[in-house]
């Protein structure tokens, strides 16, 4: 039975319209994104199919070119369609993060930065520079590592912050790992980093580790 032929409250744009995206299945947000199915499938089918094959949602949202598209229903174009909306994604949670004070959106800063961080195969330091008045100014990746470390120069923070007058750093890597859980080094190192940031008036608000799940919050946890 084709989707038009069912009743519009199951339909997956029409209960989109209705009762918001977050009510929707993976399947069904999947399948609104491949608009139509293929032969012998419906949107929703070809959608479930694929998360299968896929294991997951996530996976799928972040397989590479070649993998994506030896999957039955998808293809360069969809890549393309994909990739364009996964990084709408990422500018707007950058338009919601520059207006007012980041103190004031906490699970904001997170999501902005998983966004950024979250799939990297490879350990990545950045920071997040802030203005006297906690607004963002501006962030960058500084530093990039192997699987499961990064070399960090506090020094080379110190000019970054210099270039941007910054007058606060959020600071923030991310474990390929998926743990979540700051390793010895990370404390050792985020504590050079406020000793070295202290001597240009420049406070250290944050250190978040990326990994699976909720980033780990040094703040939240007594660490700074």
């Amino acid at each position: 039975m084709s989707i038009k032929d069912w009743p519009a409250t199951e339909r997956p744009r029409e209960k989109l319209l209705t009762q918001g995206a977050s009510r929707l299945t993976d399947a069904e947000l999947l399948a609104i994104f491949l608009r139509t199915g293929v032969k012998g499938k419906s949107a929703v089918d070809l959608a479930r199919q694929l998360l299968n094959e896929f294991g997951s949602l996530r996976a799928l949202l972040e397989s590479d070119l070649v993998s994506f598209s030896t999957h039955l229903g998808l293809g360069e174009a969809k890549y393309a369609q994909l990739q364009a909306v996964l990084e709408m994604s990422k500018r707007h949670l950058a338009e919601r993060l520059q207006k007012g004070s980041v103190m004031d959106k906490p699970q904001t800063v997170k999501d902005y930065l998983c966004a950024q961080l979250r799939n990297e195969p490879h350990e990545i330091f950045g920071c997040l520079f802030l203005d006297s008045m906690c607004q963002v100014i501006g962030y960058e990746n500084l530093f990039y590592g192997s699987v499961n470390e990064s070399t960090v120069y506090p020094r080379q923070i110190i000019k970054r912050c210099l270039h941007f007058n910054a007058a606060a750093v959020i600071l923030t890597h991310n474990h390929p790992s998926g743990s979540t859980e700051p390793s010895h080094n990370d404390k050792l190192l985020t504590d050079a980093i406020v000793k070295a940031l202290s001597y240009i008036d420049v406070k250290v608000f944050d250190h978040l580790v990326i990994g699976e799940g909720e980033p780990y919050s040094m703040a939240e946890n007594g660490m700074l």
